[in-house]
């Protein structure tokens, strides 16, 4: 009958619902602590608490197969900081006040390190340096890396689920699973890289506090209690040491467990087994092990009997793993010496071959989509042991790109070249080179861009983006150029935005098939009979993929793929061209991305065409199955350019956008016969703008005059 009623209690707190209560209560109390008394009898009660949980959390952290699996951890490891530092403030207190903060303290601060207050100190700091230095650093580094790399290779793993999906290795259930697993990483990590600041905190916190308590205690027990300053060092710097230890052996068990768990590499067992299965693999190892001791144990002045002792054990150990691996016949040295040496000379069964000449030729022909190549005084800005961010600063152009656009820009590859200056780099596309920039390391950029009549000490350069005046300069000068109004900025800001502005104008060059691929796998998710409508009916992929391309090169973003594939199979019937429907998709889009050329809301300032000039120029427009062209004769052509060449730069002093707004029939056309000359002007046409968006003409170009005037027959057909 006990038995039972010890079950029952057991399944009454298995089933407990009212945590959310005791976290409440916790963190109430823990509150109460920092402002209230506490007497000595509780103060105990709660440090023997403490220590309690964190090796709570470590065990569970031992068990634990899947380290998201604990993802309470760093909010479990704020509340217990809080604890803590909330019982350092009641000790304080007990400590100054009575000279007495109760049994635990006293016995950390006498027994454990015999009242001897120097001994105490040394171990304190010895605990402290252990905790800030080593675990601490350490399991933030990871942490930090963890986090970063895991939300790197989040969009892979997404695009393998995807591929996995749509090949029917998956359904739709293990697919949101594994989506959700994924995501889980992304937080734990991500949480963890900020929690380890927490313990890095409480290490610092832990010795300042502790340093205030023999200040104050001998403060107090010379001026207050009239002790002698021996005695009052005695007494309380042995109750500050106690009281610090106490808190760090917490302190350091959390920081451990935090450690672990951003270590751990396994999820199919715990830890003790994990380790324990892979030490013991190698039984030879251990062996080589007992013989190295033993010859320590031969060595002139060394003590044997420890050596021998652990190198007999060791041995002995050695010798049963080695009989237990064979006895189930899965000795894994056996293994690699028959591997090892094949019969006739050919890899063994599992094995991969040795890379051939033809495969390291392959890989010698293979191109990267996208590089970055920096000289050698550049090498710092990649470097994170010298401070440099340039790998992670890469990373998030990525990201941003895929914000803005919508578009998935594959890895970036970052080499040096030793065949560029020293302080030069360069951008490349498939190793054609499409942009080069020079740095100056250790100094920072300082751009005109208020006019300022001050004239900064340095080396005079032009930005490399924006080709505005800059000078670079030192140190020193950063603050007289700051209070001039002089924009401020680093090395690798300057390159970071470069190779943003770069990748904005060549996105549509880093858009294959397959990329195209996997953005449609994507939208499958949701819209599959969108997708299914689409292909392979309607158009192909190379269809698709011409319609990004066209809409990426004039800087449309390509995030709301869902509306320019309805749009494509909205006109797909009519048309199989990717240039019309790349039109097409740009009416749909056109409330999107028209409003962010507006000068002000709802007013959009361009320049127009003469309307007889845009009869002339429709009936140059050549169309075939994959493209049209605009056939302009050399009068006419160096006319528009003359005219645009001239308003552009007004309309850019004005701080407007240089647009020209024309008929839908030769917005394209008339686009790509003049980007080449006028890359900055942006051409839409009347039917992309919404209802709500007015133009207001900034100027009209006219038809030419007499002397450039197209042929009388094209004008009479205009008339």
């Amino acid at each position: 009958m006990m038995a039972a009623e010890n079950n029952t209690l057991l399944d009454r707190l298995a089933r407990f619902k009212r945590g959310d209560l005791l976290i409440v209560f916790g963190l109430f109390g823990t509150v109460l602590l920092l402002v209230m008394p506490l007497p000595a009898v509780g103060l105990d009660l709660l440090l023997a608490t403490s220590i309690g949980l964190s090796l709570l959390v470590l065990l569970v952290i031992v068990y634990v197969k899947y380290p998201p699996e604990f993802s309470a951890f760093p909010t479990i490891l704020l509340g217990l900081t809080l604890f803590r530092l909330g019982l350092n403030v009641a000790s304080t207190r007990l400590i100054l006040l009575d000279g007495y903060a109760g049994n635990v303290i006293e016995a950390f601060g006498s027994f454990v390190v015999r009242q001897n207050y120097v001994v105490g100190a040394v171990v304190f700091l010895i605990l402290v340096l252990i905790n800030f230095i080593v675990i601490t650093k350490g399991a933030g580094r990871i942490a930090e890396v963890a986090a970063r790399f895991t939300l790197d290779a989040m969009p892979g793993k997404q695009m393998a689920i995807d591929a996995e999906l749509n090949a029917g290795i998956i359904d739709e259930a293990a697919a949101t699973s594994r989506r959700q697993k994924i995501q889980k990483e992304a937080d734990f990590y991500g949480a963890m890289d900020g929690a380890s600041k927490f313990v890095r905190g409480d290490a610092m916190a832990g010795l300042l506090i502790t340093m205030i308590n023999v200040v104050g205690g001998i403060a107090i027990g010379v001026l207050q209690m009239g002790l002698p300053v021996a005695g009052a060092m005695q007494k309380f710097t042995l109750l500050s040491i106690g009281d610090g230890l106490v808190s760090q052996i917490p302190a350091l068990i959390i920081s451990l467990s935090a450690g672990i768990l951003v270590t751990r590499t396994n999820e199919k067992e715990n830890l003790g087994s994990h380790i324990t299965r892979q030490v013991t693999a190698y039984p030879r190892a251990i062996g080589v092990l007992a013989v190295m001791l033993f010859l320590f144990a031969l060595i002139p002045g060394m003590p044997a009997t420890p050596f021998l002792t652990i190198a007999a054990i060791v041995g002995l150990v050695a010798l049963v793993l080695r009989r237990s691996a064979r006895l189930r016949g899965d000795d894994p040295e056996e293994d690699s010496e028959e591997t090892a040496k094949p019969a006739t000379g050919a890899p063994a069964a599992g094995e991969a071959p040795a890379a051939s000449p033809t495969a390291e030729l392959e890989k010698l022909i293979e191109v990267d989509l996208f590089a970055l190549e920096i000289g050698f005084n550049l090498l710092g800005l990649a470097d994170r042991s010298q401070g440099g961010d340039l790998l992670e600063r890469v990373t998030g152009v990525r990201k941003n790109l895929a914000r803005e656009l919508g578009l998935v820009v594959p890895p970036i590859a970052v080499r040096d070249n030793m065949e560029l200056d020293s302080n030069e780099y360069r951008l490349l596309l498939r190793n054609k080179e499409v942009a080069r920039g020079k740095l100056v390391p250790r100094r920072w950029l300082a751009m005109n861009v208020g006019g300022s009549q001050v004239q900064l000490k340095g080396v005079p350069t032009v930005e490399p983006v924006f080709g505005i005046p800059a000078v670079w300069i030192a140190d020193e000068e950063k603050k007289t150029a700051e209070i001039n109004g002089y924009s401020i900025v680093d090395p690798s800001s300057v390159l970071v935005t470069h190779l943003s502005e770069t990748l904005k104008q060549v996105a549509h060059h880093l858009i294959g098939r397959q990329d195209t691929q996997q953005l449609l796998d994507h939208v499958k998710q949701k819209h599959p009979t969108l997708v299914s409508e689409l292909l392979p009916d309607l158009v192909s992929i190379g269809i698709i993929q011409r319609v990004l391309q066209n809409l990426l090169k004039e800087g449309i973003p390509i995030r709301n793929l869902t509306l320019i594939l309805e749009a494509v199979a909205d006109f797909a019937p009519l048309s199989k061209n990717p240039d019309d429907l790349s039109e097409q998709v740009r009416r749909r889009l056109g409330e999107f991305f028209v409003t962010a050329l507006e000068s002000e809301p709802g007013m959009i300032k361009a320049l127009t065409l003469d309307p007889k000039l845009e009869q002339i120029l429709a009936g140059k427009v050549q169309r075939t199955p994959t493209e049209c062209t605009l056939s302009l004769d050399p009068a006419t052509a160096e006319y528009l350019l003359k005219e645009l060449g001239q308003r552009i730069p007004a309309m850019m002093e004005e701080g407007l956008a240089p647009i020209l707004v024309v008929s839908a029939e030769i917005r394209l056309p008339f686009k790509r016969f003049f980007e080449p000359s006028l890359p900055k002007l942006t051409v839409l046409s009347f039917q992309e703008l919404p209802a709500r968006t007015d133009i207001q003409t900034v100027s009209i170009i006219l038809l030419p005059q007499p002397s450039v005037r197209p042929a009388p027959a094209e004008l009479a057909a205009v008339s």
